[in-house]
């Protein structure tokens, strides 16, 4: 896809699976990638694995629900390299349990990871892409954000809150050369989808249910999604913003 390399590219949870696979598509593409996330060792090893490829990488422990922190971490991803050219909010948590059963401190932990932090990271990269004619941001939401998910009901909140809040940062600041789009996975082989599954009183029945559910056979894999998240943030979707994308294996079918 153009305009990638040189781009200096930030991806939050770029420690983890979607958000690995994610880096490393990016440093293939020439991207300068930072690798945030809060546990520094997961972090490291993607950064290591994609210079050790003939990548650029760095990476950095960051804690999205601080808002001093984020703001000193990409504070220091400006002062090395003068801006932040690319966003992607990835980093999430999800706890699985019918409403009913859930506590108000489950509530406050699932608000301040998949919403409250992903304005913190907004927030701060946000003075700068402005100042230099534009950026792009693409944030990760969920399948559950538009047609709901049981078992998930405060993370769907989250995320349908991030939908809402892209297509309204689209509004204000498309004339200034920035754009904002979502990606939403579906059912995909990550750490959050094996959390669901240990949640059920029988984890292969369950997703096998899932994978019958999808017209493609199979549940999704990290690997997926890159490609939609690139895209949104390449020269070939600069006329693109405020939209919404399933990457589900047809699953989801929204219009």
């Amino acid at each position: 896809m153009r305009g990638l390399a040189g781009k200096i590219v930030i991806v939050t949870g770029g420690g983890g699976g979607i958000g690995g696979a994610t880096c490393r598509r990016f440093a293939e593409a020439g991207s300068v990638v930072q690798v945030f996330d809060i546990d520094l060792g997961a972090a490291e090893r993607v950064a290591a694995g994609i210079v050790a490829a003939g990548g650029k990488a760095e990476a950095a422990a960051c804690d999205i629900t601080d808002h001093d922190a984020v703001n000193a971490a990409v504070g220091a991803v400006v002062a090395r390299h003068g801006r932040v050219d690319v966003l992607v909010n990835n980093a999430g948590w999800d706890v699985f349990r019918l409403f009913k059963d859930s506590t108000p401190a489950e509530w406050q932990k699932l608000i301040a990871i998949n919403l409250v932090g992903p304005l913190n990271m907004h927030h701060a990269v946000l003075p700068g892409m402005l100042a230099q004619g534009g950026g792009r941001i693409v944030n990760i939401a969920s399948d559950a954000a538009r047609v709901g998910s049981s078992g998930e009901a405060v993370y769907a909140a989250c995320k349908s809150g991030i939908v809402g809040f892209s297509k309204t940062l689209a509004r204000e600041h498309a004339r200034h050369g920035l754009t904002v789009n979502v990606v939403c996975p579906g059912a995909t082989h990550t750490a959050l989808f094996e959390g669901y599954k240990a949640g059920a009183g029988n984890p292969e029945k369950l997703e096998e249910a899932f994978r019958r559910s999808v017209p493609m056979g199979r549940i999704g894999e990290p690997e997926d999604l890159p490609g939609a998240i690139l895209f949104f943030a390449s020269d070939d979707a600069a006329y693109i913003t405020g939209q919404v994308i399933s990457v589900s294996g047809g699953l989801t079918m929204a219009g």
